[in-house]
């Protein structure tokens, strides 16, 4: 893993650099030998900052912490950044779709995550007909559901009807 260590407001020793790739260092076994982590630190008054962001396929992972000296904001950061990339490899393995193309960007770790995954069991696509809002409810209760995602004839805005617990209709529009 590469670094790229940039100073905004301040000018960087190398013993910091060093530190620096030193402790990000440990996230390399996750990533490729060419990936390159841009780091950027940079002072406001008494709050030091510490930016981290690594361009993954299909994504980046990024954190940012701010506390009264680097060393804090680094090792905060550490933390951000590994919490991140556990959860992102743990969702990528987990899908069904697309799970070896991203795979290959984390390699395999014995240790377990407690954190839930969203899994998406069934996947619909449909043609938004334009319609006005009641007869969208009367299409929703032709079909026997809850809601019904249709395209408003007047506005051409996509909107949502769903059905109240006390039988009534809700409409959700964007808002302008």
């Amino acid at each position: 893993m590469k670094f790229n260590i940039k100073g905004l407001n301040l000018s960087l020793y190398e013993s910091m650099k060093e530190r620096i790739e030193k402790k990000l260092g440990k996230l390399s076994k996750f990533f490729p030998e060419e990936t390159t982590a841009d780091v950027t630190l940079s002072t406001q008054k008494d709050n030091k900052t510490i930016e981290v962001t690594i361009p993954v396929k299909g994504g980046m992972i990024r954190a940012e912490e701010t506390s009264d000296d680097f060393i804090t904001s680094l090792d905060s950061v550490l933390e951000v950044l590994e919490r991140q990339i556990r959860r992102h490899r743990t969702k990528l393995i987990d899908r069904t779709q697309g799970a070896e193309s991203f795979a290959s960007l984390f390699e395999a770790e014995d240790q377990e995550v407690e954190e839930e995954t969203i899994k998406i069991e069934k996947v619909k696509k449909f043609d938004f007909k334009p319609m006005d809002a009641e007869e969208a409810c009367l299409q929703m209760d032709l079909l026997g559901h809850s809601f019904f995602v249709f395209k408003d004839a007047e506005t051409n805005e996509t909107c949502v009807v769903y059905k109240r617990k006390n039988g009534t209709y809700g409409l959700i529009e964007p808002e302008d």
